[in-house]
């Protein structure tokens, strides 16, 4: 035998890329890796954000901690360790202005983990609302998985790149601030596992809970009383989708309802919001008039990139018809984005407030999953630089609220 033979592989052992390829995805076809995949590549993805963050900090001499707790995180930690009646007098609205009633203008529910979690020995407030933060962003992971899996024509594949784009959205640095985004998303995502495999009670309880974070629950209370009034009116499921159905709103209308009794109001958080930030539905004209303005004379590139990510929103939503997205997903992600539309608050909110709806990403997330892996790795990477630059330039070089 020379020795070039005695040196050469096998025939039927790959070698360079190919067999890294292989070895890869055998690697993740392994249970134990498929389980911990969901939670690596979240963390992977908003480890890089942190890290664009940092440098982004450096650049314009600021505290990475202070722009992780700014604007409403201000608000929700002040909550968090005074209640409603302890919020430091130094936070105010959007016009200078305090009541005893503006800090209602803030679900309770992400800041009564933070609380929780910051009673537990050795835990500092801050560092407590991180955690928070980061465990909610694990378990929307989580959840995003289960529910790419689930879908029609879903697969572990697709589950991981709606992870991915979801971590890689372009205001998901909020995933790391002590903002109540991550718990929310968490909630809703789960939720919606529970529509699409039928576990009515999961559902609800999760709805119940989102409508204590946001008052984005109310397109998530819209797509699940959908859900579960057809299968009732359908007779499948037995019981389960009537108690679903009456889980789901308690939350939201239950917070309503103290703000409409604290406030002598019926619609009295609509009320505290619009005093306090002017905040109302106009039918979208405030956001067409800004839409229109930075398209034919652009002000800053954060207003600028605003817009366009208003009109890939908006594409989405005819992509998830063509793809045939399952219709709660549908609802409640153009509920979400109708919310946004047609608010006529902070402009500069508008790419934070798209975050929810994530079920927008889903028909992408199936077309990305049937790429070769080069090619989905590539544009997930490039995606998630993106969202690092841009939501580090958000908290950063971005003087405004976002």
């Amino acid at each position: 035998m020379s020795t070039v033979e005695a040196v050469s592989a096998p025939p039927d052992v790959p070698s360079g890329a190919p067999a890294l390829r292989e070895r890869l995805e055998r690697f993740l076809r392994h249970p134990v890796a498929l389980q911990m995949a969901p939670g690596v590549v979240f963390l992977l993805v908003r480890e890089l954000g942190l890290f664009v963050l940092q440098l982004m900090a450096n650049r314009w001499h600021k505290n990475v901690t202070t722009a992780l707790t700014s604007w409403d995180g201000q608000w929700f930690l002040g909550i968090a360790e005074g209640g409603y009646g302890g919020v430091p007098r130094n936070l105010v609205d959007a016009f200078g202005r305090r009541s005893a009633e503006t800090p209602l203008a803030f679900f309770p529910g992400y800041p009564a983990l933070v609380r929780w979690v910051d009673g537990l020995p050795g835990v500092e407030l801050r560092g407590a609302a991180f955690t928070v933060s980061l465990v909610s962003g694990l378990f929307c992971a989580y959840g995003l998985f289960r529910l790419g899996s689930k879908i029609r024509e879903g697969s572990p594949r697709a589950g991981l790149v709606l992870v991915a784009l979801f971590a890689a959205s372009p205001m998901a640095v909020v995933l790391s601030m002590t903002y109540s985004e991550a718990t929310f998303c968490a909630l809703a995502a789960w939720a919606l596992v529970g529509v699409v495999e039928r576990k009515w009670v999961l559902a609800g309880l999760c709805t119940a809970a989102a409508g204590l974070v946001r008052p984005t629950a109310a397109a998530l209370l819209l797509a699940v009383g959908l859900a579960a009034l057809v299968s009732v009116l359908t007779r499948k499921d037995g019981w389960k989708p009537w108690v679903g159905g009456l889980l789901a709103p308690l939350g939201l209308l239950g917070y309503l309802g103290y703000v409409a009794a604290r406030t002598g109001q019926l619609d009295g958080w609509f009320a505290v919001q619009q005093r306090g930030w002017d905040s109302r539905f106009d039918g979208g004209a405030a956001t067409w008039k800004f839409a229109l303005a930075n398209l034919g004379e652009p002000r800053s590139v954060l207003e600028l990139t605003t817009v366009w990510i208003l009109l890939i929103a908006v594409a989405l939503v005819v992509l998830g018809f063509r793809r045939r997205l399952e219709w709660p997903l549908l609802v409640y992600g153009i509920g979400v984005l109708l919310m946004d539309l047609d608010s006529n608050g902070l402009m500069n909110s508008k790419a934070r407030l798209l975050l929810p709806a994530f079920t927008l990403l889903v028909p992408a997330a199936l077309a990305i999953a049937k790429r070769r892996t080069s090619t989905a790795v590539a544009l997930l990477s490039g995606l998630a630089v993106f969202s690092a630059w841009f939501g580090a330039y958000a908290i950063t070089a971005w003087q405004y609220a976002i």
